[in-house]
């Protein structure tokens, strides 16, 4: 299977070295590109078997499975650009959660999907959310599913939870590095701990956390059972938690639906309702 990927900033880059480095695609069976052509050279240093084509078509053209790695605005113009190149039996992917697999299947005849990817993807790990195109067959649908085993673990969603599920893959990750920031700040404001040890301890932290619901010894809520010893110094601090976090995460949820039904607008008036 021959790999396109159109549009290498944070997350196509992201993609293209997670299925290399995660062995489910060799180099020499990708070709990239972007718009300013030197971010995709700059990956092609790295992995040097790996093609750069001069534009989006190119890259359509000689590739089997075609990831759109764009901006949501700019989604339709690279559509329109290749679609003359599209075979019945190529696969179309967009990794953006405001445009829907049927608003990109009424502008192409092949295969659709949409895979969203985490930055977790990078360490091969987390999710990736898979959302399939009613013309997309039985072989794309198996063959991407491989695919990202190599480099996550992907699931199959309902058009109706991809904003939700999105906040929690992937922008969760960007959440969840702010709120322990923070928290990192507070031990230094608070405390004659320093940034770099604070930052060394809190890290290590998250891998251990990480470690021990990857290896199933708790859950999250056994977990914090485990270490929340009634009556102890865990119990103080938790009770800080629930008394000043209290809907700020319901806050999260409406301002991320917000901004989405806005960008869901805009993408009605370039595809159609």
């Amino acid at each position: 299977m021959k790999i396109g990927i159109i549009g290498t900033g944070n997350m196509g880059r992201i993609l293209a070295e997670a299925l290399i480095d995660g062995n489910a695609v060799s180099p020499s069976s990708m070709m990239i590109t972007n718009r300013t052509l030197s971010k995709a050279l700059e990956i092609q240093k790295i992995y040097p078997g790996l093609s750069v084509g001069k534009n989006a078509v190119e890259v359509a053209e000689n590739a089997d499975a075609i990831f759109v790695c764009v901006k949501p605005h700019h989604v339709l113009g690279v559509l329109e650009t290749i679609n003359p190149v599209l075979t019945r039996d190529k696969c179309v992917i967009s990794i953006t959660s405001p445009i829907s697999v049927r608003q990109i299947e009424s502008k192409v005849d092949c295969s659709v999907m949409r895979i969203i990817p985490s930055i977790t993807n990078r360490a091969l790990a987390g999710i990736s959310l898979f959302s399939f195109g009613t013309r997309c067959t039985t072989e794309w649908r198996e063959a991407l599913f491989t695919l990202f085993k190599k480099v996550s673990v992907p699931l199959e969603i309902e058009e109706n939870i991809t904003r939700v599920a999105s906040d929690i893959v992937s922008c969760g990750p960007a959440f969840f590095s702010h709120l322990v920031q923070s928290f990192i700040n507070g031990a230094v404001k608070e405390t004659e701990i320093d940034q770099e040890t604070a930052t060394k301890l809190s890290s290590e932290m998250l891998i251990g956390l990480g470690e021990l619901l990857s290896q199933n010894h708790y859950t999250l809520q056994t977990l914090q059972e485990k270490v929340c010893v009634k009556g102890g110094i865990t119990g103080e601090g938790i009770k800080v938690l629930e008394s000043e976090t209290g809907d700020m995460f319901e806050q999260i949820f409406q301002a991320t639906h917000k901004k989405f039904a806005e960008e869901l607008e805009k993408t009605k008036e370039q595809f159609g309702p």
